[in-house]
């Protein structure tokens, strides 16, 4: 048997599907190849290891993966067993503009700490980000905390951001109380999913104001958010993140009264050198950007 398409087989068994592992696989692989070397460990065995749709592993699937995952998934541990001790290696998922803004610099900072260090990236908000947590599938995440979170998963308050609303230059809304006081909100509300934390702490702020407003578009980053106002789609419900910029064709209104959020971060089980060193990078990060 080919080790390599062990290897695949293993990501595919523990992510349920060719799709989400080559979203998992710690290197660059294209869809059709994993699909195309997982066909030929089926024909050197001569069997179906998992039907694909919906994804189940068969009994010889089972059997396999039982046998190998042990080896894969110790492969960390041994690596850091092997380096004296030391991980250096560092799962971390975030939202884009923190991935892009703010994160270079802590890891630059990290990096002279800890040379040779390797970093893996992902994308996304906070309901992903617990979950992929909780499946040890990231070490950190850079996200929305929430006064409790997911049991097992532990949480350090970094910084309050303040909610704000999005409006074209040329907007007739110069301040949100303009909005609160029609009879009904026609514009659309440009925003993240309806489940995401930013949304859910806007509408008990809009609450207060007894007026009724609810997402019109609904889009997957903050960066979407701004370039659909910017746009004419509508006015969208944001955040003030320090260091950065809007659009110089829009503006943004203040929400008084209205919680801010508040960004940390997130992680299971004990921190690592590595890991207390990045919190403690994040902590004085914070503080400067206050």
């Amino acid at each position: 048997m080919n080790i390599h398409h062990l290897e695949l087989f293993y990501y595919v068994a523990r992510h349920g599907g060719i799709m989400q592992a080559v979203r998992n696989i710690p290197y660059g692989i294209q869809q059709p190849a994993v699909s195309g070397q997982i066909a030929q460990l089926e024909e050197s065995l001569g069997v179906t290891l998992f039907q694909r749709r919906p994804f189940s592993l068969t009994p010889a699937g089972k059997k396999l993966f039982d046998y190998i995952q042990p080896f894969f998934t110790n492969l960390d541990a041994l690596e850091s067993e092997l380096s004296g001790g030391e991980t250096r290696h560092i799962r971390i998922g975030a939202a884009t503009i923190v991935l892009r803004d703010h994160l270079p610099e802590l890891l630059q900072n990290l990096r002279r700490k800890f040379p040779g260090l390797k970093v893996s990236l992902r994308e996304g908000h906070q309901p992903e980000l617990e979950s992929l947590l909780l499946r040890e599938e990231i070490d950190l995440a850079v996200s929305i905390v929430e006064k409790k979170s997911a049991p097992g998963i532990h949480s350090l308050p970094l910084i309050g951001l303040p909610l704000v609303l999005l409006v074209e230059k040329k907007s007739r809304f110069t301040d949100a109380s303009q909005l609160w006081s029609l009879d009904k909100i026609t514009e659309p509300l440009v925003c993240l999913p309806a489940t995401e934390s930013v949304c859910k702490h806007f509408q008990q702020g809009l609450a207060k104001t007894g007026a009724d407003w609810f997402p019109g578009i609904e889009v997957s980053s903050l960066d979407l958010i701004e370039a659909y106002v910017a746009s004419g789609f509508g006015i969208g419900l944001s955040v003030a993140i320090p260091n950065s910029t809007f659009s110089p064709k829009i503006r943004a209104l203040q929400l008084p009264g209205f919680a801010p959020i508040v960004l940390g971060a997130l992680w299971r089980g004990k921190t690592t050198p590595l890991l207390q060193t990045l919190l403690d990078e994040m902590k004085l990060r914070a503080k400067r950007l206050v």
